[in-house]
């Protein structure tokens, strides 16, 4: 019975041994592969970790190279804006340096003719005195009084002093013409010069309204290509600048103004914008305003019953449609002055 307890107590404590070395086992196990999902997990972390650095780094970068091309943009507007800037500067100067010398001329011109009439009037009262002079010299020697030897010279020199006269007269009227001409000249270009910066702006310049400022983004295209085929299908200079909803062209042509004008309200509408559809629009709206420069021409000398004119001047009369002179159409001028003088000529029994 003893023995049989003992032998019980040692296989319950050989189990329990065993149940502990089990144990013992199993949580070593488990801790092993603890370990092992940690690590997986630690190395899958890190990969995760290193591929969201690397997509924030791409990311970064584009960013970066975004930002520096639309840098870049805005440097090449600043650019070219400051050297359109520099270029009227310099025109202005350059302008303001030609009127300076215009007016030391005129000056000079003035303190010449001033110093000539002094010496002029001073020879005249010089020539009046020897007159006298003679005159008295004249009477004591010949023994007739002033109006007697007047007579007397009169009658003999009368023949020869209308020959002389008549050359004098000749001389006289072409060196009048030539001062006139001249002075007529000097008037004109003076009358320019005082008006010519009072009109300059509205003879050289059109507005181009738009909807929207972001229309101006297209116009000029990528990196500036529409804006530049459409400044070298017009020949007219395209200034995008700040002003709001609108889009200055510049130039001295005024129908190479409109058909900028038409061409670029014509692309805006259409919305297609690049430069093979620039370069057919300018062309179409080019062939358009010819035609109607003709029309125009044909049509006004019906209205007032000229015939007979060569094609070339029917074209320059057409083209007054597209000018003006101090805010009146030139056409319109041109149509009342012709008006006017019909009536003239028709009072004065002229063609």
């Amino acid at each position: 019975m003893t023995s049989l307890l003992i032998y019980v107590l040692v296989g319950i404590a050989a189990a329990v041994i065993g149940l502990a070395i089990g144990v013992a086992i199993q949580k070593s196990s488990a801790r092993s592969q603890a370990k092992t999902i940690i690590e997986e997990a630690q190395q899958e972390s890190e990969m995760i970790k290193q591929k969201k650095l690397l997509e924030a780094r791409e990311e970064e970068l584009q960013i970066k190279a975004e930002a520096e091309k639309q840098a870049n943009q805005r440097l090449t507007k600043i650019q070219a804006a400051e050297a359109r800037i520099k270029q009227r500067e310099l025109q202005l100067n350059q302008q303001q340096g030609d009127i300076a010398r215009r007016r030391n001329e005129n000056e000079a011109i003035k303190a010449n003719l001033d110093a000539q009439s002094q010496v002029l009037e001073s020879q005249k009262t010089e020539l009046d005195k020897l007159t006298r002079t003679a005159q008295d010299t004249l009477e004591h020697i010949s023994g007739l009084s002033a109006d007697e030897a007047k007579e007397k010279l009169i009658e003999s020199l009368r023949d020869e002093a209308k020959t002389a006269a008549a050359s004098y007269i000749n001389d006289i009227m072409d060196e009048a013409k030539l001062t006139a001409n001249k002075e007529a000249k000097r008037i004109v270009v003076q009358s320019i010069q005082r008006v010519a910066t009072e009109t300059a702006i509205e003879n050289s310049v059109t507005v181009f309204h738009i909807d929207s400022d972001e229309i101006k983004g297209r116009i000029i295209g990528r990196e500036g290509r529409n804006i530049r085929a459409l400044e070298a299908a017009t020949g007219i200079e395209i200034i995008v600048d700040d002003t709001p909803e609108a889009i200055v062209l510049s130039g001295f042509d005024p129908v190479r103004r409109e058909i900028a004008r038409l061409a670029l309200h014509q692309l805006v509408a259409d919305g297609r914008i690049h430069p093979a559809r620039i370069e057919e629009v300018v062309a179409k709206v080019r062939k358009q305003i010819e035609e109607e420069i003709v029309e125009t021409g044909k049509r006004t000398a019906i209205d007032l019953g000229i015939h007979g004119l060569h094609p070339d001047l029917i074209r320059l009369v057409g083209k007054m449609k597209y000018r003006s002179s101090y805010g009146q159409n030139l056409l319109q001028h041109s149509r009342e002055t012709a008006n006017l003088c019909a009536m003239m000529a028709s009072e004065l029994g002229l063609n």
